[in-house]
């Protein structure tokens, strides 16, 4: 195998049962001169510098000894960084991508805040260090996130109502909990988040289609040259009663919904700056976390049409494409990591 003409390409996936489900998907869409072989933290041989790696040989799924790859593909989503900081050491600075992607939400924010983005993102603060009745009070509807958390779970929703009540709700608007008396919030919810570290965010009043929420899901991801390209933008149209859009009913292209709800022009104008403002958001949190090949960027829209900014994810789902009807890109997603995987590696070689 001539690694000048055929660079290896390790995917760093959590565990062995995933190696071949992971590398199939991009093996199928590898349309470089790439050998791609796929491993997990313990498949590393720190002393003889090799790994065990899972990779196709013909028709057929061989584990083999590989040297250690020239970029590395981080498919893991874990707080654990470790195995890939110790990878990027040994391989080279920059051939490493995605090696942060289990994101601290108030991280994120703090990012943002401090970027011309600020005026998209949703007032935020850590729960440890706000009064929830003043923040009920100013604002009326918040959401309680983990820090660390993914896919919409162990998000409450607070929503104080006309008549003082107080509606607690966990992935449907309707109230889990009702707190009757605004003064005994704090504790209630002190139970609820426990020990977790969890970021209180104002609530945005989203737009919605049928009276049903949705939001905006963005993949940027980074070509062949390098640079950062929106892949594709969908609508996840949630569950009637339901907030939180990770339990969706139907998925849809972006474009079908907005064209919905909007003029041609304003709908083209949105789709505008949401490609804008995905690579401003790519583009400006790579600065600070490390080298990125992907990210999903969840928007909202309130009435008056702003896009507000609602969750960053460092390992994008893949799978919510499948339920897409008549999905065309859907090669990029795929071949697009492998493409920018191949840019580092020819860059490498100066």
């Amino acid at each position: 195998m001539n690694l000048r003409e055929c660079p290896l390409i390790g995917i760093l996936v959590t565990r062995k049962q995933s190696r071949k489900k992971v590398l199939k998907l991009y093996q199928h869409y590898n349309n470089k001169r790439c050998k791609l072989y796929s491993f997990t933290p313990t498949d590393i041989l720190w002393k003889e510098k090799r790994i065990i790696g899972l990779h196709l040989v013909g028709n057929k799924w061989k584990e083999s000894t590989f040297p250690f790859p020239m970029v590395v593909y981080n498919r893991c989503y874990n707080k654990k960084v470790e195995a890939i900081k110790s990878l990027e050491s040994t391989i080279g600075k920059s051939k490493c991508f995605n090696h942060i992607n289990h994101f601290n939400k108030w991280h994120l924010y703090n990012i943002l805040k401090n970027s011309n983005l600020d005026s998209n993102i949703p007032a935020t603060f850590l729960s440890n260090e706000v009064n929830i009745r003043e923040l009920l009070e100013k604002y009326r509807l918040l959401y309680c996130k983990p820090s660390y958390g993914h896919k919409g779970k162990g998000v409450y929703r607070l929503e104080l109502q006309k008549n003082g009540d107080i509606h607690i709700s966990l992935y449907s608007i309707l109230p889990a909990y009702i707190c009757r008396n605004i003064e005994e919030i704090q504790p209630v919810i002190d139970k609820l988040l426990g020990n977790s570290e969890y970021i209180i965010q104002r609530g945005i009043q989203l737009n919605k289609l049928n009276s049903q929420y949705f939001d905006i899901r963005v993949l940027v991801q980074k070509d062949i040259k390098g640079q950062w390209a929106v892949t594709n933008m969908v609508s996840r149209i949630a569950y009637d009663l339901y907030y939180n859009t990770s339990m969706y009913e139907t998925i849809y292209e972006a474009s079908e919904v907005l064209q919905k709800l909007y003029s041609l022009d304003e709908k083209n104008g949105i789709l505008e700056s949401l490609c804008e403002l995905s690579i401003e958001i790519a583009t400006t949190i790579e600065l600070q976390t490390g080298l990125l090949g992907e990210l999903g960027i969840d928007f909202g829209l309130d009435e008056e049409k702003k896009l507000w900014i609602i969750e960053i994810n460092g390992k994008p789902q893949k799978n919510i494409y499948q339920d897409l009807k008549g999905y065309r890109h859907k090669q990029l997603i795929y071949s697009r990591p492998v493409e920018y995987a191949y840019y580092l590696a020819q860059k490498s070689r100066g």
